[in-house]
């Protein structure tokens, strides 16, 4: 019997797009697809679920959102998360839950370094980002991760398992710093980054909103650094593609 799946897809005030990013998911490997809104003061929820997803209202938070849309996907063994703005591409979906219901790896994470980026859709500033605390969790941990990407797959066991304890920007860093401190199995996944669909980012749409994230996942970076120094850290069995 294949491995029942969930996509969650974070969202604050993404009317103009998550229509269509809902009607993209390949329904063939996805079972439930699980809006976790933010508060969005837009039609967001409304035009989710006329789309065909289920709604859970998480408050404030991309961390707490997505945390949420995992709590919500009770019945699901492996799930799938997708930013709602568009410039995620789900057909590669497929790609990333294929590994992991094989039981050939327990995380994959997509990289947009490694794929090919529309001109605008992956600042400067979050590639290197991507990158330099990519090496430093190679320094630390054996696995090389290249992007902070929120296309992302991984068992819903091990995600509760982890103890996730940031609810903003930082979530993706620290699901990345936990799952490699845990020593479990990675595969990084080359992606195609695309175009947003409309809105600006959260993250690189603005100076002052670029520093608050910034400003969260060193934070995130520097928590769990100095909690791991209390604790002898397994390397991460790196998978490349």
């Amino acid at each position: 019997m294949a491995a029942r799946t969930a996509l969650i897809i974070p969202t604050l005030n993404e009317a103009e797009s998550i229509a269509a990013v809902v009607a993209e998911v390949p329904r063939s490997v996805i079972d439930r697809i699980i809006v976790a809104d933010g508060g969005s003061s837009d039609e967001t929820c409304a035009r989710a679920a006329l789309a065909g997803a289920e709604i859970v209202h998480a408050g404030r938070g991309y961390g707490r959102a997505c945390l949420a849309g995992a709590l919500a996907a009770a019945d699901a063994e492996i799930l799938v998360f997708m930013d709602g703005d568009g410039a995620d591409n789900p057909a590669v979906i497929g790609a990333m839950i294929q590994p992991i219901a094989a039981d050939a790896v327990d995380f994959v994470i997509g990289s947009r370094t490694r794929g090919t980026a529309a001109p605008h859709g992956l600042s400067w500033h979050q590639r290197w980002a991507g990158v330099g605390l990519g090496l430093a969790m190679s320094v630390l941990y054996g696995v090389r991760y290249t992007d902070m990407c929120a296309l992302r797959a991984i068992r819903r066991e091990l995600l509760l398992s982890l103890g996730m304890q940031e609810m903003t920007y930082g979530w993706n860093l620290e699901m990345q710093m936990r799952v490699a401190r845990r020593g479990k199995r990675v595969l990084e996944l080359p992606v195609d980054n695309r175009e947003r669909i409309g809105g600006a980012s959260k993250v690189a749409g603005t100076f002052s909103g670029s520093l608050r994230a910034g400003a969260r996942i060193l934070a995130t970076f520097g928590r769990l650094l100095i909690s791991s120094q209390t604790a002898e850290t397994p390397h991460s069995r790196e998978v490349r593609s």
